[in-house]
């Protein structure tokens, strides 16, 4: 509380001489004020960071709790890195349009990021492609499997190559909007989720046969694995990178889906999804619901049953 301005001297606000002007004095006191409140903010910002990375039990603020577990939250002003992985077979039409959309996409979220070209035995150009890409920025970075070792193979391969804090996959098709990856990390950070999955708002455009398999199959997944995921096998899956240290994937083929979110769940994670429109492929043939891709999930679901149980 400011006295008058006769009474203001060395032992009030510190100055040469008696302050005459009171409004000068409540000004000056005001940003002294503020100064020390600034002070505090800092203070306070510091022991935020220096507390990243403890148990989530005893973080500050209504966050979820899960005890025993850990989990590095995303405070205000501190972007997550991301690892970008895309699989690719046969993509050469594909493969500079995937990197562009996602590079867009993955900087007007974080600064720290890499994207990961998975080449699984392409005998197009998908490889030459990538490579290029490569070349001319060191955060592109590529896998080239030998032969063609199906989805499951190639994602773990991009997934063991990740290096940053979360993880997304999709497919070089781009089957949603890359821009959508911003309101997901923003989501996961905000429910402290560690497994974001989306599904498809209409997926008519895929044709008749191929929608009744998606619903088929996705209703089959949750009925046998109790896992409510709305789009088991869609291709938009945000994820935390500590996770793979908590789980370890075995599917060679397009069962990784369902096991990831299987053993996710076995693993306590916490799941959310959210809608997003579908882009469906408008260059090269898909064969993902070919009558022997359909026989392999099954036998890979078989073999794992007792495992995922």
């Amino acid at each position: 509380m400011v006295r008058g301005a006769e009474d203001q001297g060395e032992q009030g606000l510190g100055l040469a001489g008696p302050v005459r002007d009171l409004k000068k004095a409540r000004w000056l006191e005001g940003a002294q004020h503020a100064f020390g409140l600034g002070d505090r903010l800092v203070q306070h910002a510091q022991e935020l960071g220096a507390r990243q990375g403890t148990l989530l039990g005893e973080l500050p603020g209504p966050v979820k709790r899960v005890p025993g577990r850990e989990m590095i939250p995303f405070f205000p002003g501190m972007a997550p890195s991301i690892s970008v992985v895309f699989p690719m077979w046969n993509e050469e039409a594909y493969v500079q349009r995937a990197v562009a959309a996602a590079r867009e996409a993955v900087s007007e979220v974080t600064a720290d990021w890499e994207i990961i070209l998975v080449d699984d035995g392409s005998t197009d150009r998908t490889g030459e492609l990538a490579d290029a890409l490569a070349r001319e920025d060191a955060r592109i970075k590529v896998i080239h499997n030998e032969r063609n070792r199906k989805l499951g193979a190639t994602l773990r391969a991009g997934y063991a190559c990740a290096t940053k804090e979360l993880v997304v996959y999709s497919d070089a098709d781009l089957p949603f909007d890359f821009k959508e990856l911003a309101r997901a990390v923003r989501l996961l950070d905000y429910q402290q989720a560690d497994v974001l999955a989306a599904y498809r708002h209409d997926r008519t455009a895929e044709g008749a046969l191929r929608t009744v398999y998606t619903l088929a199959y996705t209703h089959l997944i949750r009925m046998l694995f109790r896992v409510r995921v709305r789009d088991v096998n869609f291709s938009f899956k945000l994820f935390r990178r500590s996770l793979l240290e908590r789980i370890e994937l075995k599917s060679e083929g397009s069962f990784i889906d369902a096991e990831f979110l299987v053993r996710a769940k076995k693993a306590g994670a916490s799941i959310i999804q959210i809608g997003v429109d579908y882009f469906p492929r408008s260059r090269g043939v898909s064969t993902l619901a070919s009558p022997g891709v359909i026989v392999n999930i099954l036998l890979e679901m078989a073999r794992l049953w007792r495992e995922l149980r």
